[in-house]
């Protein structure tokens, strides 16, 4: 009897000093996967994408908290991971084609005298000319995308269900962007984010060169129309 109770106190402590260790170890591993993101921001180029990704999915919180503590905003720390998701998202959007592809724009980015009524698809623009929005819709949709100019995630959920497009590009905001990201990776969807150069509810903006370039990824330039390339200069 005394045998059995010693070989219990002895597999618990064991089992105390292992959990302590993993506990240790994974606060350690967490602490470096931040100096790594850190140096990455300050540097403006991503070190190590694959092993900071691996190490948010297991230790997310734990990298938030010390993001804090060390001072980085959460604006920087949405960005650095928006880049880092696109980054790491390169490679596989290249390999759905157009057609297997959507562009989800936020209504903000209309004018404020924007004619278009809102539909079960959301807006639909009836190229005015009051923003840009209509001539690069045009061009998108040439290239072969499917464009949504829509109020919320909701009608997102609904157009991919309706229409199973495998990868997507969201515009918006930054705490939407993120928040799209994650929606679509629930999803299965391969997505790329591009935020906004201003915030609000009207007549927001975005660097539509930045678009182009994650459009264009994957396509033969050749089949790129030629009036896409305004918006790289």
């Amino acid at each position: 009897m005394d045998f059995d109770f010693l070989t219990w106190n002895n597999l618990i402590y064991l089992i105390g000093e292992i959990t302590i260790i993993l506990i240790l170890g994974a606060v350690l591993t967490a602490f470096v996967l931040v100096i790594i993101s850190l140096y990455s921001i300050k540097k403006g180029r991503l070190y190590f994408p694959s092993l900071i990704r691996s190490g948010l999915v297991f230790f997310e919180g734990l990298m938030k908290a010390f993001f804090r503590l060390l001072g980085l905003e959460d604006r920087e720390m949405l960005t650095f991971l928006i880049k880092l998701h696109n980054t790491m998202n390169i490679a596989a959007f290249e390999r759905i084609p157009v057609s297997e592809r959507a562009i989800f724009m936020p209504q903000c980015l209309r004018s404020s005298r924007c004619p278009a009524h809102l539909t079960p698809e959301g807006l639909k623009c009836r190229s005015c000319g009051q923003c840009t929005i209509g001539q690069v819709r045009f061009i998108l949709e040439k290239m072969g995308y499917r464009i949504f100019i829509v109020p919320g995630s909701s009608f997102i959920k609904r157009m991919v269900k309706k229409y199973h497009p495998k990868a997507i590009i969201g515009v918006g905001c930054l705490t939407e962007v993120k928040e799209g990201i994650d929606m679509a990776d629930k999803m299965g969807l391969v997505v790329m984010g591009v935020v906004t150069l201003k915030e609000g509810c009207v007549e927001t903006l975005v660097n539509w060169p930045d678009v182009y370039n994650v459009a264009a990824l994957g396509i033969d330039p050749s089949l790129i129309p030629e009036d896409l390339h305004i918006f790289s200069d």
